[in-house]
């Protein structure tokens, strides 16, 4: 397709993707789901497993197989600019007061997800049209691992505000550990990924460079930025020229990370964290959550909806094969949470809580198995099966932690934190 037919189908794919994920999201919230749920099973809608079902002919005329390249790129622009909006809202003193608690149900929500993955993937791989003809059992196993282990924390993070919940134990407990949770599951993708098509320098230069930028952010980075809060601070405004030069260093950020081998969402989200509070973070939520939340990130889930394809599952072993991979990635991800949190002292209700919203996987699980089909370490039928996984894994959040936390038990939940020491806290 030439540069003006590309344009064409752009903006009718955009007014397409606009209208159908805020008719499904408006009614996913009449039931009391989360508008990002609605726009997850709209993209699924859009792609060939119902459009293109019923419709083929219609489908392919409105996303054409030239136009997927431009989509892809504001699917991720979209996608890394949520995440740092949700490093703006992002509290370091309070994960720091519930730090060691948050490493212990991380490290057994990654665990046991891992110890079942590598039961499971040599059954998988005995199924045609899963895995890439070339990956290894090691590779298999640690790129399933990651997949159910992962944690949808722009979802956590979400609920745990919209129930009141921020600066809780509950709240502080479940955001430390879906960011200790995600981090590590972003590692082992890097791995899999290296060891997949790379080596192990790929691994080393991914992990590595990570690190350094995440060191670098928190600290010489964090002081940098706090010129920009404290000229956003005496001007008590958001200039579009100090917009801009936030946007720049994101979209530097954003290409440091998927430079070295990570993934842009990670630029994002650790320069959201290292963004001075104040006047300048809400500005930018005020300014930019908007764009990314209405615009761009629908975006990404029709991308997603667009490599969805359920007619695949159509016999009984791909059924099956389905539920195993569904029960095993609730099973095993809630109950070794929800353990965790009883052995670092929360009573039953509250580690209830924490398994529910750490089992959620949403936008995070899109995105590792969007990587994963990209990268040919999975290929469409397996994607499919995830993409179920993770859309009714994410429509269970809501209505579980509901049952089993209660107003009541929110209510008296509701008891501010302890302040930190200054030593303690990175404000």
């Amino acid at each position: 397709m030439s540069a003006p037919e590309l344009s064409v189908a752009f903006f009718l794919q955009m007014a397409v993707i606009l209208g159908t994920c805020r008719l499904v999201g408006l009614a996913a919230r009449r039931i009391g789901q989360p508008q990002v749920v609605g726009e997850m099973i709209a993209g699924v809608l859009l792609g060939p497993s119902l459009l293109g079902l019923f419709l083929p002919e219609l489908q392919a005329a409105l996303f054409p197989k030239d136009s997927l390249k431009v989509l892809y790129v504001g699917a991720q622009l979209g996608v890394g600019l949520y995440m740092f909006l949700v490093g703006t809202e992002f509290r370091v003193d309070h994960f720091l007061t519930r730090a060691h608690s948050a490493a212990v149900v991380s490290i057994a929500g990654m665990a046991v997800p891992f110890l079942m993955a590598v039961l499971l993937a040599p059954w998988l791989m005995k199924v045609p049209g899963l895995f890439a003809p070339t990956i290894t059992r090691f590779e298999s196993s640690l790129f399933l691992g990651a997949a159910i282990a992962i944690t949808a924390f722009p979802m956590l993070a979400r609920i745990i505000y919209e129930r009141g919940l921020t600066g809780t134990a509950l709240g502080t407990l479940a955001l430390a550990a879906g960011a200790i949770d995600d981090a590590a599951a972003w590692g082992v993708l890097a791995i899999v990924l290296a060891s997949f098509g790379g080596g192990a320098g790929v691994a080393l230069t991914a992990i590595g460079g990570a690190l350094v930028y995440a060191v670098l952010i928190v600290t010489v980075g964090r002081r940098l930025l706090a010129h920009l809060g404290r000229l956003a601070d005496r001007t008590e405004t958001l200039s579009p020229s100090l917009l801009g030069a936030v946007l720049a260093i994101f979209c530097l950020a954003a290409w440091a990370m998927d430079a070295v081998g990570m993934h842009a969402v990670f630029g994002g989200f650790l320069l959201g964290v290292a963004m001075p509070r104040g006047r300048l973070t809400e500005e930018l939520q005020r300014q930019l959550t908007p764009v990314a939340v209405v615009l761009l990130l629908p975006m990404f889930f029709t991308f997603s909806g667009l490599n969805t394809r359920l007619d695949l599952v159509d016999n009984l072993q791909m059924v099956l094969l389905a539920l195993v991979v569904l029960v095993v990635s609730i099973t095993a991800k809630g109950a070794a949470c929800w353990g965790a949190a009883r052995l670092t002292g929360a009573d039953n209700r509250t580690a209830l809580a924490v398994g529910t919203l750490m089992n959620a996987r949403g936008l995070m699980e899109l995105i590792i198995i969007n990587i994963g089909l990209q990268k040919g370490v999975i290929l469409p039928a397996l994607f499919s099966i995830m993409v179920v996984m993770a859309i009714v894994t994410t429509l269970m959040a809501s209505p579980l932690f509901e049952f089993v936390y209660g107003r009541h038990a929110r209510r008296d939940a509701k008891t501010p934190l302890p302040s930190p020491s200054p030593a303690s806290s990175l404000d």
